[in-house]
């Protein structure tokens, strides 16, 4: 099935990816191999205090978004901004598919069709 535009809405844990064709929404959640830890700096550690970047949770989620001609990145922190860092290393024909990054929460999946529609609305419209 052929899907348009697709929207990755991801944090350091798991990514839920969506391909939004006008008949059908095609849904898959992906998930970090490592454990989720929480890391706490320490007065003169050497360190960020930061999970380390996953390569391959990265290169799983730019993999499952093969297909769209548009994606939209959103999530609640900085991983959003590091799977774009990681597909203009890796994946660069699919980084300039990317046309929005966007803050958003912890979104239903049903809310995040819904936000994903009228952000693509949106933008046809001034493209129109």
């Amino acid at each position: 099935m052929s899907h348009y535009h697709a929207v990755v809405w991801l944090d350091h844990s798991e990514a839920h990816v969506m391909h939004i064709s006008p008949e059908d929404v095609e849904k898959s959640v992906i998930h970090t191999s490592r454990p989720h830890a929480h890391l706490h700096a320490k007065s003169g550690a050497v360190g960020s205090g930061r999970p380390a970047e996953s390569k391959a949770y990265y290169h799983a989620v730019a993999e499952s978004l093969t297909g769209a001609q548009e994606i939209l990145v959103v999530g609640p922190a900085q991983a959003k901004l590091q799977l774009i860092k990681h597909m203009h290393a890796h994946h660069p024909k699919m980084a300039e598919l990317v046309i929005g990054v966007e803050s958003v929460d912890h979104p239903t999946d049903g809310q995040l069709i819904a936000y994903a529609h009228k952000y693509f609305i949106a933008k046809d419209q001034i493209l129109s």
